[in-house]
């Protein structure tokens, strides 16, 4: 019984137990029930107490559609549809008001596009502020017409298509990203283009520059027609003895134009104190004699001057087996190098193009190598382009010291320009090792030649040494000065700057002041004063120099 009792107690000592907690449990849930359900309310009473702030003036909502209150949404499905047309409306009206802002930005104000925008914003605007719309749909508290809210639906509808097809035309103008990816596309496209059009001016300038123009043909022509009319008049003299003087003033003279060794006659002799005791050697090509020889003695020069002409067929010993040119001219890889014609070679490189002109190898420009054996009773030379203009008497090169040297010509370099390195290729190991890159060039055009020295120094074999060498062109690209900086390294002799001014074939900016105390202006470069592209604040200065009332000229129609 004891133990009946004492369960009988314990149970009823349990079941008190889980009674309180149960009280305990569900008063809390009750707490918790009535917090939320008082902030549930005060939350409720704010929403119906308070009034949003109005929007922008633009907006198409209006005060009025601000005032619907969470229990309005709530109370008409229709006015969540309302809403979403609302804001469609309004996200397109802010997008077009944006164009038109950035429109203004770029001063656009007077554009179709500026006004295009405007007026769409404002019919966006307006449709909020009809009064069948105003009435029906943002002051009313009741029910929305369903009726009136697919007219609405349907009038925002057609105006936001309008604006994505506005967008979308003015987006490619007004896109940043888009913007600057067309004009990188443009500039690419303008760059490709100048480049192009450099190309064809390039390839027109050396057209114009080195083809023959109709003027100098025209003269060849008439002068070679003068020669076999008149054979009797034109008959070889006797050498004379002044030719060979080494008393006298020699001129060397290596050309195939008429008119431009006639100028440079004509000049020297005109500025000489005394012309008579001058003689220049012309040499040209076969081609080309007959009608030089005709000019000299049509127009013998003045003041008692010597004029030889030949051809470079009067000196035997210019053969291939001694010229290392013309024995490289044989070899068929340098025959396509320099003649084939190929229509890609016209635009593709420029620079290559120039490096194919024949003139590089041509005789009459590697005769200055050999002056000593081709005057070897001579002492003193002085060679002279045919490009060049003499404006004062030259005979005091032959009185110039050049201490023992074979050459004295005009330096040309200055800073890091016109130096050995931009000739030669001192990427090859003999360049490399036999020349410094730093020494100064000099310029070709007016050089006065100590043939002693020359041959003493054996300069000639010196050449033709380094030309073999260049077979393959890797030493050297083009020209003759090149190899004319080898062949007289270290023995050249700086003149002073006013016997030999440059660049009046490319240079404008060369100063009258500098031309007028030149003895001797050279215009180097591809506008020569024969030519219809030579630079006309120089022409003259060749032009006064050119015998006009010779009548051959006359009827070539030179320009003058």
């Amino acid at each position: 019984m004891a133990v009946a009792v004492r369960g009988g107690r314990g149970g009823s000592g349990g079941g008190s137990a889980l009674a309180s907690g149960l009280r305990s449990f569900f008063s809390y849930r009750i707490f918790v029930s009535a917090m939320f359900t008082l902030l549930f309310l005060a939350t409720l009473s704010v929403l119906l107490s308070s009034h949003p702030s109005a929007h922008h003036h633009d907006s198409i909502t209006g005060n009025t559609y601000v005032h619907r209150t969470f229990l309005a949404l709530n109370s008409d499905p229709l006015k969540t549809r309302l809403d979403l047309i609302y804001k469609q409306a309004n996200d397109h009206m802010v997008l077009v008001n944006a164009y038109a802002a950035y429109a203004r930005k770029l001063k656009l104000d007077i554009s179709k596009q500026l006004r295009l925008f405007d007026d769409l914003a404002r019919e966006i605007t307006d449709l909020g502020l009809k009064p069948s719309y105003r009435t029906s749909l943002l002051e009313s508290d009741g029910l929305v017409d369903e009726d009136v809210l697919r007219q609405f639906e349907k009038d925002v509808k057609d105006k936001v298509k309008t604006a994505r097809l506005m967008v979308a035309e003015a987006k490619e103008s007004y896109d940043n990203q888009l913007k600057i990816q067309k004009l990188k596309d443009t500039i690419f496209a303008v760059n490709e283009l100048l480049i192009k059009a450099k190309k064809n001016g390039a390839f027109a300038s050396l057209i114009a520059a080195k083809s023959t123009p109709k003027s100098l043909h025209c003269l060849a022509m008439r002068l070679m027609e003068e020669r076999i009319a008149h054979p009797e008049k034109y008959t070889d003299d006797e050498p004379k003895p002044e030719f060979e003087d080494p008393s006298l003033y020699h001129y060397a003279l290596f050309s195939d134009n008429v008119i431009a060794v006639s100028v440079v006659v004509n000049s020297a002799v005109k500025n000489a104190e005394e012309p008579w005791k001058h003689v220049f050697h012309v040499v040209t090509d076969k081609m080309n004699l007959a009608a030089m020889k005709v000019w000299f003695k049509m127009r013998p020069v003045e003041g008692g001057a010597h004029v030889e002409v030949k051809s470079i067929e009067d000196y035997p010993f210019l053969n291939s087996s001694y010229v290392p040119v013309l024995r490289q001219l044989e070899f068929i890889n340098l025959q396509k190098f320099y003649f084939e014609n190929r229509a890609e070679n016209a635009t593709k490189d420029v620079n290559n193009m120039k490096f194919r002109n024949p003139k590089y190898l041509s005789m009459l420009n590697h005769l200055r190598f050999y002056l000593p054996e081709m005057f070897p009773r001579l002492h003193r030379i002085l060679f002279l382009d045919d490009d060049v203009v003499v404006q004062k008497d030259l005979t005091a090169l032959w009185r110039v010291d050049l201490d023992g040297k074979v050459n004295g010509a005009v330096e040309t370099c200055f800073g890091s320009f016109h130096r050995y390195a931009q000739y030669l290729n001192f990427s090859h190991p003999l360049i490399r090792e036999k020349f410094n890159p730093k020494a100064c060039a000099w310029a070709y055009g007016m050089n006065i030649f100590d043939l002693d020295a020359w041959r003493r120094e054996k300069s000639t074999q010196r050449y033709r040494y380094w030309q073999n060498l260049n077979e393959d062109r890797t030493l050297w690209k083009l020209g003759t000065l090149p190899p004319g900086l080898i062949t007289f390294y270290s023995t050249t002799k700086s003149l002073d700057k006013s016997w030999h001014v440059l660049g009046l074939g490319y240079n404008p900016s060369v100063s009258m002041d500098e031309i007028s105390k030149a003895a001797v202006i050279h215009f180097n470069g591809n506008m020569k004063p024969w030519l219809d592209i030579a630079m006309n604040q120089f022409k003259h200065l060749w032009t006064k120099y050119v015998d006009s009332e010779m009548e051959f000229v006359q009827m070539c129609n030179f320009g003058l």
